[in-house]
């Protein structure tokens, strides 16, 4: 790596640290919900979807419900796809594709927003803790009955409740799929930039990855998505189930 490779991952970590700041990520939007993601993931989740082709997406956090809705509309661009090359129409509403959505609070205008989204029916949410026996039975049954299965945490972001989440539903990721972990980058941010959270430097996604990794060589870290997109939130959080 020369000087000019160096100052520009220099450029771009003060900028993502700077951005963060700012609350960067609440710009944007995916189908009119807000979807609180950098753009740069976002492309990264497409590029994943396209080349998994799953017919489940575990997601923990529905927050405003854009992160549902764009996996929701992967799937359907997958069966448009489909239907197209195969000449076979797909009835959304019978489409085995689908987005499972857990939050602890579903809130009720974000709920009226997703139940009223064009992409509704591709939409089964629960709310619970991500992390109780009852909620991890329930989208354990849901799993069952799928083939491909992603999962995508980014709820509470503790290390302790990230290990418990990646202890429940990584394990339910197919091989050659990914479980990814979002907000990583907390681990690389200033201490001060989180005052009212209980997630900082030294306990967050990224420390709770690397615990998890420790004793699951199953999963593997896709470096290369960082390595393309530089601007994440999810460094070291793109795990590839390789066995």
């Amino acid at each position: 790596m020369n000087k000019q490779d160096i100052d520009f991952l220099e450029t771009t970590k003060k900028w993502l640290i700077a951005s963060g700041y700012y609350n960067y990520s609440y710009n944007f939007s995916w189908g009119g919900c807000r979807i609180i993601q950098y753009p740069q993931d976002i492309i990264a989740m497409q590029e994943i979807i396209w080349q998994i082709q799953p017919d489940l997406i575990i997601e923990t956090g529905i927050a405003y419900g854009g992160s549902i809705i764009f996996s929701a509309s992967m799937l359907a661009l997958l069966d448009m796809c489909y239907a197209i090359e195969s000449g076979n129409n797909i009835d959304p509403k019978l489409s085995r594709r689908k987005v499972l959505g857990i939050d602890i609070d579903i809130r009720v205008p974000n709920r009226a927003v997703i139940e009223a989204h064009p992409m509704r029916s591709r939409i089964q949410m629960i709310q619970g803790s991500s992390i109780t026996p009852e909620v991890i039975a329930q989208v354990k049954a849901i799993a069952a009955n799928y083939s491909r299965v992603m999962v995508c945490l980014d709820s509470n972001h503790t290390h302790e409740h990230v290990l418990a989440e990646l202890e429940a539903y990584a394990p339910l990721t197919s091989i050659g799929s990914y479980c990814v972990v979002f907000d990583t980058a907390v681990e690389d941010m200033p201490a001060d930039m989180f005052p009212d959270r209980p997630w900082g430097p030294g306990n967050n996604p990224k420390t709770a990855v690397w615990e998890y990794l420790k004793t699951h060589p199953e999963f593997e870290i896709d470096k290369s998505i960082q390595h393309k997109f530089l601007i994440t939130v999810a460094p070291d959080g793109y795990l590839k189930r390789v066995s």
